[in-house]
């Protein structure tokens, strides 16, 4: 297996993100879809997009494509895949989601049935056994059913991407962390810019710009469904992936990141996540209204999420919050702000209407991502 396929889902709206974040890592795309991205690479392809793209929901190594409108198709061609090239003998294997948009084969629970069944007479030819004891490695099959094509991967990955291991408790109505990171990629920031995050909650924003800033790969202190594929995967290419991490990380840096929420006690939940990620010392967190949000210097950015009515606060607090949001920002000189929210008279309350706004599915919850521009700071001179 030299170049293989691997998909990579992600949020809708968020693709073009993702497409950059796989492209820098040196693989070629082979195609962009709502909510996912296929590309090419060899084995070591996994370990690296897994280990280092901060975008993506997981890796799947994509195993098949086919049409099928009726269960009997749906058989056959499952039971056609080789799945012995990817599955041992004592290999543990299940169909973990289906998922169907526009296709005749919509429920997503005899899909899974039907494919596990094919998958099961397949390998029984194969090995000439009538019994599996999957007692090994874990093989779970995620299938997408479009307009009656089907598209088969295993995941690699096992639980969400989004899992970086340093948010154990996240606070209320946290922001994941992968979109986080993707709406950071949206913006100009870069580390030697300002950012302050007035609604930082559990302090993801300002995490995943820290993490960034130091180069810190998102997926290095975790582990992945595949590394135990060892069928496929030489245990190598695990360790490589990870010391070409560890060694571009640079976290002796000077940042200005800082996150403010007006509960200590979130706050103190923000600080130990920050400490697990590695990057307390890059974020100054302080206990702050939004309206006491100020800062010295010019040409800074704010990220944030601010409350959306949604789970977290009453709608009759929220007009109050973002006009106190907007005063806030007029008074920042030639400063940037970006928020995320579902509050549908946010820039009726915030005081002007957004420069850009980008419509983001955050799982689903329809969300606005508004962009309010500010002057771009001055060219330096050589």
């Amino acid at each position: 297996m030299d170049k293989m396929e691997w998909i990579a889902p992600c949020h809708f709206g968020l693709e073009s993100v993702l497409k950059r974040e796989i492209q820098n890592l040196g693989y070629d795309i082979l195609q962009v879809e709502d909510g996912r991205v296929t590309f090419s690479g060899g084995m070591d392809a996994v370990c690296r997009a897994n280990i280092f793209l901060r975008t993506a929901e997981r890796i799947l190594l994509k195993v098949a494509s086919f049409r099928a409108e009726t269960f009997d198709e749906l058989f056959e061609k499952t039971k056609e895949i080789r799945w012995e090239d990817y599955i041992p003998e004592d290999g543990k294997f299940w169909v973990t989601k289906a998922a169907s948009v526009k296709s005749k084969l919509f429920s997503p629970s005899d899909i899974q049935s039907i494919m596990k069944k094919a998958m099961v007479e397949r390998l029984k030819a194969r090995y000439r056994v009538q019994w599996f004891p999957e007692t090994g490695a874990s093989y779970p099959v995620r299938v997408f059913l479009m307009k009656d094509t089907v598209t088969v991967g295993l995941d690699t990955t096992g639980t969400s991407l989004h899992k970086r291991g340093y948010r154990p408790v996240a606070g209320k109505a946290p922001i994941a962390e992968n979109l986080a990171a993707a709406l950071i990629m949206l913006t100009p920031w870069k580390k030697d810019r300002i950012l302050v995050d007035p609604f930082c909650g559990s302090g993801t924003f300002p995490i995943e710009a820290a993490m960034m800033a130091a180069n810190i790969a998102p997926g290095m202190n975790r582990s992945f469904t595949a590394e135990t594929w060892t069928n496929l995967i030489a245990k190598k290419s695990w360790y490589e992936a990870v010391n070409e991490a560890q060694d571009l990380i640079d976290d002796g840096i000077d940042t200005d990141i800082q996150g403010y929420d007006v509960d200590a006690e979130v706050l103190r939940t923000a600080r130990k996540n920050a400490e697990e990620a590695g990057v307390a010392h890059l974020i100054h967190f302080q206990q702050r209204e939004v309206k006491d949000l100020s800062h010295p210097k010019k040409y800074g950015f704010i990220i944030t999420n601010p409350p959306y009515g949604e789970r977290l606060e009453e709608k009759a607090t929220l007009p109050r919050i973002y006009r106190e949001f907007g005063e806030a920002f007029r008074r920042l000189d030639s400063w940037s702000a970006y928020m995320i929210t579902s509050y549908e008279d946010a820039q009726r309350y915030f005081g002007r209407k957004a420069d850009k706004n980008r419509k983001i599915y955050n799982g689903m919850i329809r969300t606005y991502f508004y962009q309010f521009s500010g002057p771009r700071p001055p060219r330096q001179k050589n």
